[in-house]
């Protein structure tokens, strides 16, 4: 199980949750499981707060989206259009720069900018 998929974090959650009840030490589980003591204590206390549910990940807030889907389609429309003069193509940067100038958004990366556009290969 990869570190990090939701299936690997269910199954430690899981894992420890077992080998409490068998009295295995937080110590020794957290070992074990290449987690923390303090994760294992957490386990330990959500399960007896929220029984099962503890082994589904609560909501996360996550970073914030930079732009919404009508600035995210003014965004695609201008990559589909005539690059600027001297460009022979858009970059992200560029398209990034130019969302900006154009008031599509107060501030785009040019990471941000490329989402959500089309792969070519």
């Amino acid at each position: 199980l990869s570190k990090g998929h939701m299936r690997s974090r269910q199954f430690k959650r899981a894992t420890a949750l077992l080998e409490l009840d068998r009295g295995k030490p937080k110590t020794a589980i957290a070992t074990t499981l290449s987690v923390s003591r303090s994760a294992v204590h957490s386990w330990a206390k959500r399960y007896q707060q929220e029984g099962l549910a503890l082994l589904t990940d609560r909501p996360r807030s996550g970073r914030p989206v930079e732009i919404d889907g009508t600035q995210r389609a003014k965004v695609t429309a201008l990559a589909c259009s005539d690059p600027p003069t001297g460009h022979s193509s858009w970059t992200l940067r560029l398209l990034a720069d130019k969302a900006v100038e154009l008031h599509y958004c107060e501030h785009l990366s040019h990471t941000q900018a490329g989402k959500g556009l089309p792969t070519i290969q």
